[in-house]
């Protein structure tokens, strides 16, 4: 699957501010930013991201998935404590 097919499915299903994703092979790594995630458990906010990511998981054209997951809030924060090198 295309990093920016994913990107834009994450985007449209969940109606996220920022999306990022990278790709080693089948094994994906995304930050999703948006205000879908304040006052959710880490368990409930990566459950809504493997949710439009179910049918690739299942056929195999991902394996793995390792997930960030941020409000908006949130992320501000993050990029001023951890700066983008």
């Amino acid at each position: 699957m295309e990093i920016k097919q994913i990107e834009q499915l994450l985007t449209e299903q969940l109606q996220l501010t920022e999306v990022y994703v990278r790709a080693e092979g089948s094994h994906y790594s995304v930050t999703a930013v948006g205000s879908c995630f304040a006052d959710v458990s880490r368990v409930k906010q990566q459950q809504m991201i493997y949710a439009p990511l179910m049918s690739a998981i299942a056929d195999g054209s991902i394996h793995a998935v390792s997930i960030k997951a941020f409000t908006p809030e949130q992320w501000r924060r993050e990029k001023l404590l951890n700066p983008p090198v």
